[in-house]
């Protein structure tokens, strides 16, 4: 007889931006003539950059010609794209990654989903608190996360680690000693930033006790200050103690055409055992590759022509971070975040919880966002909004919030 996978039966509710979704749905139903602005899911409004819909088209034509089609892609990814990523992700900021240590993909979240299959089931995670949901979730599906504990929010055999208003959201180095330690910077959702010299304590902190760091560096690009590491690459020793997660989805708003990377060291190593081979097996095993005519969109990001209209789209967002941030914080909010991230991270007023603002927010002045509990225990009484509308919608919701 068959059996289901009861790893998932552990999982609380539904996945959060789906109960969002649904509670939305609802709504529209009650009130169809409501005019609802979404500011919690973090996809992007701004149209593809006009270099990369041009290597679009190109490559297209490329697929209908018999000397210029290709099929499937290499396991790791093109060597055009790899190797454009290398030199101007990592050698120009004196990081030593090669092409041969990228792993292209159809994003990160999903790598960072999968990564966890390449580890043994006894490892332990440590997670921010609050936290993307994927990093504890996909840990739940694989059952190496406990049982769960619904009054407390948590699952027993996972390290949290708080990220309050007292340690400016930054998480402080565990005394309980993790084997994978899931770090996002600049952090989803708080918007917060980690220095180097922070960094560098983790690096040094995951080389002494023989852990792994999984790095997602998805919002790099969204970095304004010289101070701030763009890679975790730029600390020393890094390669012998972290994997690297980037996408295209936000830098360069591939959220639907999907392109990421992952990066891993050769030297990298868990318990003796290189990893880079490791998740080269399950790349090639389980993964036929990202579009060759995607792969040439990501190549041309890294054009001058497309880095100047991207960076472009990144300061279009990052002024409507200013904005809600500025507007919030003129109207009584406590707010953080917004300006090394496109996230910005509110307190609830009057101690409301997360949910209970989210209802009052979608119902009094129709603006969505996300709660904050639904990143963790320590998200509760928070809330977050994006940076990713239209400029003309986010004023107009921040007004609205404003005059609630």
């Amino acid at each position: 007889m068959a059996k289901a996978n009861q790893n998932y039966l552990k999982l609380p509710g539904s996945y959060l931006f789906s109960m969002i979704g649904k509670k939305i749905g609802e709504y529209q139903q009650q009130h169809p003539d409501a005019d609802i602005i979404r500011l919690g899911i973090g996809d992007v409004t701004q149209p593809i950059a006009p270099a990369v819909i041009r290597a679009l088209h190109e490559a297209v034509d490329e697929m209908g010609s018999p000397d210029t089609f290709r099929g499937y892609a290499p396991d790791l990814g093109y060597e055009f794209l790899r190797s454009v990523i290398s030199r101007k992700d990592y050698r120009e900021r004196g990081c030593d990654i090669s092409a041969e240590e990228i792993f292209i993909s159809d994003g990160a979240k999903c790598d960072c989903g999968n990564i966890q299959e390449i580890f043994d089931m006894e490892n332990r995670i440590a997670v921010c608190d609050p936290v993307y949901p994927v990093y504890v979730d996909s840990n739940v599906m694989a059952g190496r996360t406990g049982a769960y504990d619904s009054e407390a929010g948590r699952f027993c055999d996972v390290i949290y680690m708080p990220c309050t208003e007292q340690n400016g959201f930054v998480p402080e180095l565990p005394d309980q000693i993790p084997d994978l330690i899931y770090l996002c910077f600049p952090n989803n959702p708080t918007g917060a930033v980690m220095g180097k010299g922070m960094l560098q304590e983790w690096v040094d902190y995951a080389r002494l006790h023989g852990s792994v760091i999984l790095y997602d560096a998805a919002y790099e690009a969204y970095i304004s200050d010289g101070e701030i590491p763009h890679s975790i690459y730029e600390c020393e020793g890094a390669r012998e103690c972290a994997i690297e997660f980037r996408s295209f989805s936000k830098t360069a708003g591939f959220t639907g055409l999907r392109l990421g990377f992952t990066v891993v060291p050769k030297e990298l190593k868990a318990d003796g055992i290189a990893l880079w081979p490791l998740w080269a097996r399950r790349h090639g095993t389980k993964y036929n590759g990202a579009p060759y005519i995607i792969q040439r969109a990501g190549e041309a990001v890294y054009s001058d022509e497309g880095r100047r209209q991207v960076m472009g789209q990144v300061a279009y967002y990052m002024e409507n971070a200013r904005i809600i941030y500025e507007g919030l914080k003129e109207a009584g909010y406590t707010v953080s975040g917004g300006v090394n991230a496109p996230y910005i991270w509110l307190k609830t007023p009057g101690g409301m919880k997360s949910w209970e603002f989210f209802d009052a927010l979608l119902e009094r002045a129709n603006v969505v966002g996300t709660p904050g509990s639904g990143f963790g225990p320590h998200g509760e009484h928070y809330f977050r909004l994006t940076a990713f509308g239209d400029r003309e919608r986010t004023m107009e919701a921040v007004e609205r919030i404003r005059r609630m």
